[in-house]
C-alpha cells in the first residue's frame, strides 16, 4: 500500500509539472534537488521527506493536498 501511495504522489507531481510545461530539470533546480532524485520521486522510487514535498508544492504553485489527491484522472 505504501509503495502505491508514493507512485500516485509521483504521478500527481509529474502531472502538475507538465501542466507548467516544465522539464524535470527545471523542477529539480527550483527545489534544489538533483534531476536523478526528482525523476525517482515521479516514478515512486524515492521517498521524499515532507519538507521536500512542501518545496515541490510551493514550486509548482499547488496546494500540498493536491499531491495526495489520488482520485484525479490520468
Amino acid at each position: 500500500m505504501k509503495e502505491e501511495i508514493y507512485k500516485l504522489t509521483g504521478r500527481n507531481i509529474r502531472r502538475a509539472r507538465l501542466a507548467l510545461d516544465w522539464t524535470q530539470q527545471e523542477l529539480a533546480d527550483k527545489i534544489g534537488k538533483s534531476l536523478n532524485f526528482t525523476g525517482k520521486i515521479e516514478i515512486g522510487f524515492s521517498k521524499p521527506s515532507l519538507d521536500t514535498l512542501i518545496d515541490i508544492a510551493v514550486a509548482l504553485n499547488v496546494p500540498l493536498k493536491n499531491l495526495f489527491d489520488f482520485k484525479q484522472k490520468n
